[in-house]
C-alpha cells in the first residue's frame, strides 16, 4: 500500500516535470542540450565515465539515443512506467475480512 502510494506520487510529479520541461522549455531541447545547460561538464565526463564502468555498448546503445531525444520525454516515459506499476500493485488481492452479523 505505501509502495503504491510512493510509486503515484513519483509518477505524479515527473508527469507535472515533463509538462513544464515541455511548456516553459526551449522549444526541441533535447536532452543532452538541458544538461549541457544544467551542467557543462556533465557531457564531457558521461562518456568516460560509462564506457568505464559499464561498457562500450551501454554508451553507443542506450545512453547516445537518449542524449538526441526530447528533454521531456525521459520524464515522462519513467512517469508513465511509475503509473503501470502503482497501478499493478493496486490490482494485488487482498485478503477479505468476513463481517459477521450477529
Amino acid at each position: 500500500m505505501i509502495a503504491q502510494r510512493a510509486l503515484a506520487v513519483i509518477s505524479a510529479i515527473l508527469l507535472v516535470a515533463a509538462v513544464a520541461i515541455a511548456t516553459f522549455g526551449p522549444e526541441s531541447v533535447t536532452l543532452g542540450q538541458g544538461l549541457y545547460l544544467l551542467d557543462h561538464d556533465v557531457l564531457d565526463k558521461l562518456p568516460d565515465w560509462s564506457t568505464r564502468n559499464l561498457g562500450i555498448w551501454v554508451w553507443t546503445s542506450v545512453i547516445q539515443p537518449l542524449l538526441l531525444r526530447p528533454a521531456w520525454l525521459v520524464p515522462a516515459s519513467a512517469g508513465i512506467v511509475c503509473i503501470g506499476l502503482s497501478m499493478s500493485l493496486s490490482y494485488r488481492k487482498t485478503t477479505h475480512r468476513s463481517h459477521r452479523r450477529s
